[in-house]
């Protein structure tokens, strides 16, 4: 097989699969960042809701940007959605609890998808270096970071 088959083959695979790959992981991994940062913003609407002991008054959205005032009496107790459509009511320190395990579970599948997409990166790189000696070419030279 010439070089230059070789070298065609090795270009079309990290534009065709590496790249997409480490675009698809950085997709997942922004996800996860939107998913922690509204974990964090309702923990913190949750304590802000646990130390205010007077009823509630809120406005309720109803569709089409149609606001109703409304007030809850008692707001000790909140609906949290578990995932699939499933809902359970949990008093306040409950649901902080179970924001606080899904927040550590967040910030580990954040990990881990940081990780691939090292491990993408890498092989990318390695591919590239590959190449590059395929080709013949030199290498770049070495830039120092301050």
């Amino acid at each position: 097989m010439a070089a230059a088959e070789k070298t065609q083959r090795y270009e079309a695979f990290v534009s065709d699969v590496l790249q997409r790959d480490l675009r698809r992981v950085q997709e997942q991994r922004d996800a996860v960042f939107e998913q922690q940062a509204q974990v964090l913003q309702l923990r913190s609407a949750l304590a802000r809701l646990q130390e205010a002991a007077a009823p509630l008054r809120t406005q309720v959205d109803l569709g089409c940007n149609f606001f109703v005032t409304a007030e809850v009496p008692d707001p000790q107790r909140v609906f949290v959605a578990l995932g699939y459509g499933f809902y359970a009511e949990l008093t306040l320190p409950e649901a902080l609890r179970h924001l606080e395990r899904r927040s550590r579970l967040l910030q580990r599948l954040s990990d881990s998808l940081t990780r691939d997409g090292a491990k993408i990166r890498a092989h990318i790189r390695l591919v590239l270096e590959g190449l590059r000696e395929l080709q013949g070419l030199q290498d770049p030279p070495a830039t120092s970071e301050p």
